[in-house]
């Protein structure tokens, strides 16, 4: 089956082309997720604790295993940017939700994803995420809370 690209209207900006991805995550959708990689032979992926996946066909078969045990409960949040050109990159803490016996736990990942702007809009041209620990989010609410414009009177 030939894979038909999204159009650019959906893909228009980085913002678009993360909020496809991670809702393909969360509906465990292969489909939606290739769409938003971009077609360079050398897109690449990193899954937590795992090794470099380079090229679209890889990189679907490696989401191809993760969703064999179903969606994935991920949640992006704390995100910071960084776009020059036709290039964006997203520092994200991804939250993960995790149900069992004892109830529902949070773990988290650190993600940096890679945006490049095309003839189709902007693509994902690399995902590398390493997992995280709840220091990572006491340093991310901290940057935030420093960070957090104040108005003088």
């Amino acid at each position: 089956m030939v894979r038909k690209p999204q159009t650019a209207l959906l893909l228009a900006s980085p913002e678009d082309t993360e909020a496809q991805f991670y809702e393909a995550l969360q509906a465990g959708d292969l489909e939606r997720l290739m769409a938003v990689w971009g077609d360079e032979d050398e897109v690449c992926c990193v899954h937590p604790g795992g090794p470099r996946v380079v090229g679209a066909a890889a990189i679907r078969a490696s989401f191809e295993q993760i969703f064999a045990r179903g969606a994935v409960p991920v949640h992006p949040e704390c995100q910071r940017r960084l776009v020059v050109g036709d290039t964006a990159i997203h520092q994200v803490l991804e939250r993960i939700e995790i149900t069992d016996e004892d109830g529902t736990q949070s773990a988290w990942v650190v993600a940096t994803n890679v945006y490049l702007k095309t003839a189709l809009g902007w693509r994902m041209v690399a995902h590398h995420a390493s997992p995280g620990t709840s220091q990572d989010v006491k340093q991310e609410l901290s940057v935030v809370s420093v960070g957090a414009p104040t108005t003088l009177h």
